[in-house]
């Protein structure tokens, strides 16, 4: 049984349990495309069917993940699956588990406002958007917000981070933008608004 309830991995020359971030990232796009795609029925065809199930879906994961064990994660399980032939790059668990918690309370928040009481409001629009943003920083960036908020709750620095994010070090030359770069971005902003000013009746038709 303590093997079964256990968080994180012991590995070899990490002093506290790990889990691999690779699989995390892979569960975490899976997520962001299943509460996406449920949104986009709600917005389109405003029809929560497919959100509440959703909402269940991601709560039960995460319940597993948090209470019982990280392996036994559905979701998990099928990024482990996906990036198996990927090098592990492992991640401290204490912060995955903050995180994790996080994403515990706002998915039971849904499931009683959305799944049980059916509100339709504000406070329920910006929990699905929050968690939705969660998922897309974790998956496209490897950023972990809650691991960052676990950073500023405990006042102490989060162990073995993705990329060594919690590490102190000089940025690679490669890692740097020039004037160029940056100039490139603000243009290209531009060019989209003024693409949008010059053909907003062409593309709304």
């Amino acid at each position: 049984m303590k093997r079964v309830k256990q968080f994180g991995e012991t590995v070899e020359g990490y002093n506290i349990p790990v889990l691999n971030e690779r699989e995390i990232r892979a569960s975490a796009g899976i997520l962001f495309l299943l509460m996406f795609i449920s949104i986009m029925f709600v917005a389109f065809e405003n029809y929560y069917g497919v959100l509440k199930s959703a909402i269940v879906i991601f709560l039960t994961d995460f319940i597993i993940r948090v209470f019982v064990n990280p392996k036994y994660s559905p979701t998990l399980i099928i990024g482990k699956m996906i990036v198996r032939n990927q090098i592990p790059e492992y991640v401290g668990a204490p912060q995955k588990r903050f995180a994790w918690m996080i994403g515990v309370i706002m998915s039971a928040t849904m499931f009683v406002a959305i799944g049980l009481l059916n509100w339709d409001n504000l406070i329920t629009s910006l929990f699905c958007h929050t968690c939705l943003w969660f998922l897309f920083f974790e998956s496209a960036f490897g950023i972990c917000v809650g691991c960052k908020i676990y950073a500023k709750v405990y006042q102490e620095k989060a162990q073995y981070c993705p990329g060594e994010v919690c590490e102190i070090h000089e940025r690679h030359e490669i890692q740097k933008t020039s004037r160029v770069q940056e100039f490139i971005i603000f243009s290209f902003v531009a060019y989209i608004f003024l693409i949008v000013f010059l053909f907003n009746g062409y593309l709304a038709s």
